[in-house]
Parts: structure tokens; sequence; C-alpha cells
């Protein structure tokens, strides 16, 4: 395998950088474990598994964390305000295509008194102040990064590419209907969000954020369980993603701090991935348990490193920013 030395030198500088500017800002940085006991319940995750033997040779399971989410919110219950995680993340079967490796590093933050649109400005200005310049280049393309970035509802966006209206099309029967006029084979798809995503990614994320990042907001609540609806509509909820050049960078919500509703959308993650024959985890109580000190509107992003020095570096494939892809690891 080659290593590259310049590559490391680039990942340590921006890196060097991303954390001036957080620490700058007021934030702490805060370290989680990389193994749990109860990992994340996203539907569609699947963590690596291993067992604790302790000294008596009581075996307990352990999960590598697929996301620090959960404790980072315990410690905004203890009252850590502003807090900033560094990490790694793992998941299982994600590798290959040019995007992706079982193992990569994370950037997760928090902000109090805040929500998703304050995030949003969190981004504008980490990502302008690592480019350096107005405009990155990421092969044939020239993304211009001036601020504000580009800022779209998921609605709006089904209605530019595909001249579909979600409002009109909130229940599963309906939405089909749509979906197949619009020449889609429908048998595999089981519920809305399987229609959603169907269209989505074939015919709306391919072309995000060429001519310049954007934002793209308001998800269905169905799709977003650890955020807060909207209130004026809670079919829709307050998260977005960020897209640079095709590449989903970013996930960020208006974090739900209602304790009651939490489970409740956790439960039905539960039976969701019961449905999917997905491994069911418990419900974490302690995470539950903090909800209920956090007194103030909060808000919580993840963003992936890896992906976004790819963009920064102008760099095809997410192996070429890492030293040990587990794609050629696999190879030798």
């Amino acid at each position: 395998m080659i290593y590259d030395r310049e590559i490391a030198e680039k990942r340590n500088q921006l890196t060097a950088k991303i954390r001036n500017f957080f620490n700058s800002a007021g934030f702490l940085e805060v370290e989680t474990p990389i193994m749990v006991t109860i990992p994340g319940m996203e539907p569609h995750l699947i963590p690596f598994e291993s067992d604790f033997i302790d000294p008596h040779g009581k075996t307990t399971p352990l999960y590598l964390n697929t996301s620090p989410e959960l404790q980072m919110k315990k410690l905004l219950g203890a009252g850590f305000g502003n807090i900033y995680n560094l990490t790694k993340v793992f998941r299982n079967g994600e590798v290959g295509g040019g995007r992706h490796n079982p193992e990569f590093t994370m950037i997760e933050w928090y902000r109090t008194n805040a929500d998703y649109k304050d995030l949003m400005t969190d981004c504008e200005n980490m990502i302008t102040t690592l480019a350096e310049k107005d405009t990155l280049q990421f092969g044939e393309h020239t993304v211009d990064l001036k601020k504000p970035f580009t800022r779209l509802s998921t609605k709006e966006l089904f209605q530019k590419y595909c001249q579909i209206d979600l409002d009109q099309n909130k229940d599963y029967e309906t939405f089909t209907k749509t979906a197949q006029v619009k020449g889609y084979n429908t048998d595999a798809l089981k519920d809305w969000d399987d229609i959603f995503y169907k269209i989505f990614l074939n015919d709306i994320e391919p072309f995000l954020g060429f001519e310049k990042p954007v934002f793209v907001y308001d998800y269905p609540a169905s799709q977003a369980a650890l955020s807060r609806k909207k209130q004026d509509d809670p079919f829709w909820a307050e998260r977005f993603e960020l897209y640079i050049a095709g590449n989903e960078i970013a996930n960020a919500y208006s974090e739900l701090i209602d304790p009651k509703e939490q489970r409740n959308r956790l439960l039905e993650e539960q039976a969701l991935r019961k449905k999917l024959n997905k491994p069911v985890f418990h419900v974490d109580e302690e995470f539950l348990t903090s909800l209920e000190s956090i007194t103030v509107p909060c808000a919580g992003i993840a963003l992936g490193i890896d992906r976004l020095f790819m963009v920064l570096l102008n760099k095809k494939t997410i192996e070429e920013v890492l030293l040990f892809p587990l794609s050629k690891m696999l190879n030798n």
C-alpha cells in the first residue's frame, strides 16, 4: 500500500484549523467513547459488535459507536453548554462507491439557545475559513463559496426537479400513484419514505451543490427521529443536510428535547428495525433522563470530515484522503 504524506500533512493542517475555529468561538472539545453498550437506533445503520469479558468470565455486548450523539446530549443535560467532538465512528457494511468507509472521522457540535439555522451559519463560516478562497475546484466544477450558501427545502427541490408537490402527497397511496405516473417502479417500495428516497437519490441528490453549497432543509419528520417538528406543520421537521458538489457533507437538527416524545420516536425506530430484520437495541434511559435537564433550545450537527476534506482537496474518492481505507486493506 502506498501512503501519501502530503495528504497526512493537509489533513493535519485542516484539522488544526477546525479546532481553532471552534475553540475561538468558545466551544469546549469533549471526548466520547468509541465502544458503547447501547448504539443509536437509526433504522438503516448496522453497528460493529464485540464482547467485553470481565475477570469472572461474564460477557457484555459492546458496539463501536455509529455516532456520538447520545453521549453528547448527555453532556448537554449535564450543563456543558456549547461543545464539539472530533471522533471516529463506525458503520458496518458502508464501504466503496468513492464516498463510504466503515471507519470514518466525524465532527459533531452542539449549540445552546440555537436552532438549525444557526448551524447553517456555523457551516458557512467554518468551510469558508478552511477553504481560504471564494471558490473551490472539484473536478470540472468550480463551486462558489461566497456566503450565504443556497438554502432549499425538500418541498422546493421535489417541485424544482420532479414537478411533485409533496404537500399533496403526504400519504403512501397518493405518493405511490404519483411516483408511478413519473415512471418509477414502486413494487419494492414498502412505505412513504422509500418512495421519497427513491426519487430524491435518483433525480435530486446528483445535482446538488455544484454551483454553490446547498442546505437542503425541512425533511419529513419520519426521517428525523431526533429532531424537533415544525410548529406550523408537524409533518416536517427542522433538519437539514449540506451538499457540496453532489456530496452529502453534514446532517443537522433543531434538537428534540421533550423526553416523552423522544421515547415514542425511539420506540417507533425500534419497531422499524425489527421490521427490517436489523438488530434491536434497548432504549437508552440515561439519554432520555438527560433530556429533562436541557432547559433551552439547542441544535446539533454531524459533519463528515473525510468527505469535507475530499471536496476541499479536489479528490474524486474518499479513499484518496485516507491513509488506511478498508477497500485497500481488503485487497492486500
